[in-house]
């Protein structure tokens, strides 16, 4: 109702605000620094335009890319010896012809009452079953679970299906033991049905970068092949109620549709 766009409180940032005279333009963040939040398509890995070329605002509610309005007083200048990087994060005609926007990267979601989420990294998030999964999301709800230290999320190709299916590389807590039955009633529980890691692979640790962002490329390509991969692998067996291990029989018969996913 007081129509606050952001508040952070840090040591003496609050006491410096609250001894702050009221000023008119104390409410103008947005006219600043203007921001929104636009359809994407993971698929196509790119925003969602209409008929005459423009975005479409996502709805409140409703995942969308961040993007903001590059100005003078919000400049991007770009990245140094770097125009082919640069140009990609510049979006043009968002909102009308000819602006300019910067392109973040970030899904959020923006609720009724304002708040802003994070949501994933473009490229990281996936469809399967015709449904958008954020992978942060997906990892969030396996960090619950008591024998998992840590849980990388990402989608995987199988032939005959549109989309890729979830699976999640995860490592144990010391002394912990993998639990299939355990791990397939918390997701069940805890995730919708496109949402759920249909294969589970076990690594010693989650593989991450200089800059501690969880590696993925090298585990989409291996997919979930018991032929590739020499961690276990698991699989999500509604009929057993339980992850089960991948063998090549299994594998065999998810590729030639015999397993339903």
């Amino acid at each position: 109702k007081d129509n606050v766009t952001v508040i952070q409180y840090i040591g003496e940032i609050m006491r410096y605000l609250c001894n702050t005279p009221k000023r008119d333009n104390d409410k103008d963040h947005n006219k600043l620094f203007p921001y929104t939040l636009v359809k994407y398509d993971t698929e196509r890995d790119e925003p969602v335009r209409d008929a005459n070329g423009l975005c479409i605002k996502s709805p409140k509610g409703e995942t969308g890319l961040l993007v903001s309005k590059i100005t003078d007083i919000a400049p991007f200048e770009g990245y140094a010896q770097n125009k082919e990087q640069t140009e990609r994060k510049k979006l043009r005609d968002v909102l009308k012809k000819g602006d300019l926007y910067f392109n973040t990267g970030d899904l959020m979601r923006i609720d009724k009452d304002n708040f802003i989420y994070f949501q994933d990294r473009v490229g990281d998030t996936f469809r399967w079953k015709g449904e958008n999964v954020a992978t942060t999301e997906v990892s969030d709800i396996l960090s619950f679970i008591d024998c998992l230290q840590e849980a990388n999320v990402y989608g995987v190709q199988v032939p005959g299906h549109e989309g890729r299916v979830g699976m999640a590389a995860v490592s144990l807590k010391e002394d912990g033991e993998f639990d299939g039955s355990k791990v397939y009633k918390h997701v069940v529980s805890y995730l919708p049905s496109y949402a759920r890691p249909r294969f589970i692979r076990i690594q010693s640790a989650v593989e991450v970068t200089g800059t501690f962002k969880q590696m993925k490329v090298k585990l989409v390509a291996q997919g979930f092949d018991p032929g590739q991969v020499q961690d276990p692998l698991y699989f999500l067996d509604d009929c057993v109620k339980s992850y089960v291990p991948v063998t090549a029989q299994l594998y065999s018969s998810i590729l030639s549709g015999s397993i339903k996913l």
